[in-house]
């Protein structure tokens, strides 16, 4: 669970996870396009590349080969784990 923790603390990581919630199945230059336009964001293609391995490996992105396209998806099931152990408390505000 501890990679869940590391891939959620960096914010670039977490604005590429908010682009793929946006659009599903979008490639890596549509991502890096999507972070300068929208967020003015200007990583290298390599930088965003090593957040989506970051991401990937722990479970919070998966991949997809079609044809020449690596297309990113998003799964939240990993987040699943932290609200299994902490779930909320019942009558507190």
């Amino acid at each position: 669970m501890g990679d869940i923790y590391k891939a959620l603390a960096d914010p670039t990581r977490r604005v590429l996870l908010d682009e793929l919630m946006d659009r599903d199945e979008q490639t890596l230059f549509e991502l890096c396009s999507r972070l300068a336009m929208k967020h003015d964001l200007t990583p290298s293609r390599q930088a965003v590349s090593q957040h989506l391995d970051v991401l990937e490996s722990a479970g919070l992105v998966r991949t997809e080969r079609r044809g020449r396209y690596k297309l990113h998806t998003i799964d939240t099931t990993p987040l699943e784990e932290i609200s299994m152990r902490w779930p909320p408390r019942r009558g507190t505000p």
